[in-house]
C-alpha cells in the first residue's frame, strides 16, 4: 500500500477526501498486520515516488514476486498505471473481479447486449428479479417497483423541524495525524477538515449503516429530494464514503433497509428509494462506466465551452443556493444528490461549462469520489454529456424547483420567477438561454419537447430579452 502525492493532486482533492482514503488505509493497514498479514507501506513524505505507479514499479523490482494479483481498481486510469507499471517491472499482473459489487462489468455487458437503449428502469427491475431484494416471489414488494411519488418531497415554510444527528466518529491518533499530514502536504487544495468526522474503519461502517437504519431510513424516501439551508445531513444515509471504500457492502446496507420494512420500522417507498440507489444507480453507473472508458471521459454531446466558473472553488457568490451548497461542500466535503444535481450541476449545464471541468470538479471536492461513480453520474446524469446514454433527458430546470424544494431563495435578492432584468433568478435566465441554444436538438425529444414548446410561446421580445441578460450574466462574470 503506498500513499502518494499524485493521487491528491491529479485533481486538486479536498482535504477531508485525501484525509479519508488516507486514515482509511493506515487503519485497514494496522487491522492487516494485527491478524497477522506482512504488509509492505509506503507513507506520505517518507518516500520519494509520487505516484501510485512509481511506488508499485519500485517495490515489484525489489521484492520480484512471480506475479502481480489486484481486485479490479475503481478508476481506470489506476488499472492501467498499475498493468504499466507490471510490464515495466516483468511481473505478470492479475486482475480480479471484485466480490463488492452485485455484478461483474461483464454481466452489465451481458445485459446491455442488443438493447437499442440502456434505462435505469429495466436495469433495476433486472437486478431486483436476479438479487431477490425487496420481492415477494416473482413479483416486487408492494405489488410496484417504484414508489416515486410517494418519496420527493419538500419540507414546507415550516421546515424539518427536529432533525436525527448522525453518529459523530471523532478522530483517533492515527486519524489526528493524517489530519496534520494533509494539511502539512497539501495546504492549497481546498475545504477544511475541523469538521472531519467520516467512519474510516469497518466497525465504524457497520455503525454509521444501523444508525441510518434506525434514525433516518424511516423518513428518507419522502424527504429524499429536500434541501434547507444549514442542514446538511437532513434524513440522508451519508453511507456513500463507507460503501465505496468498502468499509461496508451494498448487500449489506440493501439486506438491512429491506430488514427494517419487513418488521414494520421503515415505510416501504423509504426503504425502496434506497435500495434503488444503492442496487439499481450504483451498480448501473459502475457497469456504464466500465462499458464506455476511456472513450467516456471525453464526451461533449452539447459543445459545451465554457471555463468552470471560479466561485466554484470558493463559495463566494452572491446566488444563494450556490453559495450554500458550494460553501457546505468546502466545509465538509458532502452534498447531498439533489445539490449535486439541481444546484451546483444544474448551474454548470445551464452555464455550459466544460463538462471534463465540471467533472474535475466533483471528483475532488467530495470525499465518497471515486471515477466508477463520480464520472457518469456528472457527465451523463447531470451534463448530459453523453448524448442521452445515461439519462434519457437534460435534466434543466428554472430558479422555481430550487425555491420549492427548500428556502435557499429566502432572502436572496434574485427573483425565481424572473427571466430577466436587475432581479432575475440566473437559473431562470439561463434555463430559458439553454432551450433557446438547443432548440433544434429538443425541439422533438420526447422528454423536453414541451418545454421548447413553452420557449416558442413566449414572445420575440421575451427571448431576446433573456438572451441579452445571459450574455451580460456570462460577460459580468467573466469581468469578475
Amino acid at each position: 500500500m503506498a500513499e502518494v502525492a499524485a493521487e491528491s493532486q491529479h485533481v486538486p482533492s479536498h482535504k477531508a477526501r485525501s484525509a479519508l482514503f488516507l486514515a482509511a488505509m493506515r487503519h485497514f493497514r494496522d487491522a492487516l498486520r494485527d491478524r497477522g498479514w506482512a504488509v509492505e507501506y509506503r507513507s506520505l513524505g517518507e518516500h520519494s515516488e509520487r505516484t501510485l505507479a512509481q511506488a508499485l514499479e519500485a517495490d515489484l523490482v525489489r521484492l520480484r514476486p512471480q506475479r502481480l494479483v489486484l481486485v479490479q481498481p475503481g478508476e481506470h486510469r489506476v488499472l492501467t498505471s498499475i498493468e504499466a507499471a507490471a510490464r515495466a517491472a516483468g511481473v505478470p499482473a492479475e486482475v480480479r473481479t471484485d466480490a463488492h459489487f452485485f455484478i461483474t462489468p461483464g454481466e452489465f455487458d451481458d445485459w446491455a447486449r442488443g438493447r437499442k437503449e440502456l434505462r435505469l428502469e429495466h436495469f433495476y427491475r433486472w437486478m431486483r428479479r436476479r438479487t431477490g431484494l425487496l420481492m415477494d416471489g416473482d413479483q416486487p414488494a408492494g405489488g410496484r417497483w417504484n414508489f416515486d411519488t410517494e418519496n420527493r418531497a419538500s419540507f414546507g415554510k415550516e421546515g424539518p423541524g427536529w432533525l436525527p444527528a448522525p453518529v459523530a466518529f471523532p478522530p483517533d491518533a492515527t486519524t489526528r495525524a493524517v489530519l496534520d499530514l494533509v494539511e502539512s502536504q497539501f495546504p492549497s487544495n481546498p475545504g477544511r477538515l475541523d469538521a472531519f468526522d467520516w467512519p474510516v474503519t469497518r466497525e465504524q461502517g457497520l455503525a454509521a449503516l444501523e444508525d441510518f437504519v434506525v434514525h433516518r431510513l424511516p423518513c428518507f424516501g419522502r424527504w429524499q429530494d429536500a434541501m434547507w439551508r444549514g442542514e446538511p445531513w437532513l434524513y440522508h444515509a451519508r453511507l456513500s464514503s463507507a460503501l465505496n471504500l468498502k468499509l461496508i457492502s451494498p448487500r449489506e446496507a440493501c439486506a438491512a433497509a429491506e430488514q427494517a420494512w419487513r418488521t414494520g420500522h421503515a415505510p416501504l417507498e423509504a426503504v425502496e428509494g434506497f435500495v434503488r440507489q444503492v442496487l439499481g444507480w450504483r451498480e448501473y453507473v459502475r457497469g456504464i462506466y466500465w462499458r464506455e472508458m476511456p472513450g467516456y471521459l471525453e464526451r461533449n454531446a452539447l459543445g459545451a465551452d465554457r471555463a468552470l466558473p471560479a466561485f466554484y472553488w470558493s463559495g463566494e457568490t452572491d446566488f444563494a443556493c450556490l453559495r450554500e451548497t458550494i460553501g457546505q461542500t468546502l466545509a465538509l466535503g458532502y452534498a447531498h444528490h439533489i445539490q449535486r444535481l439541481m444546484v451546483t450541476g444544474l448551474f454548470a449545464l445551464l452555464w455550459g461549462v466544460r463538462p471534463r471541468e465540471v467533472h474535475e470538479w466533483y471528483l475532488a471536492v467530495y470525499v465518497d469520489a471515486v471515477e466508477w461513480v463520480e464520472l457518469p453520474n456528472t457527465l451523463g446524469m447531470s451534463q448530459y454529456a453523453d448524448g442521452g446514454l445515461l439519462a434519457s433527458k437534460p435534466y434543466v430546470a428554472t430558479g422555481k424547483y430550487i425555491a420549492r424544494m427548500g428556502n435557499y431563495c429566502d432572502g436572496c435578492r434574485y427573483r425565481p420567477d424572473r427571466a430577466h432584468g436587475a432581479d432575475a433568478c440566473p437559473f431562470t435566465t439561463l434555463y430559458w438561454d439553454f432551450l433557446a441554444r438547443h432548440r433544434e436538438r429538443f425541439a422533438r425529444h420526447p422528454r423536453l419537447a414541451l418545454q421548447v414548446r413553452n420557449l416558442d410561446r413566449l414572445s420575440d421580445g421575451e427571448r431576446g430579452a433573456i438572451v441579452a441578460h445571459a450574455d451580460e450574466l456570462r460577460r459580468a462574470h467573466r469581468a469578475g
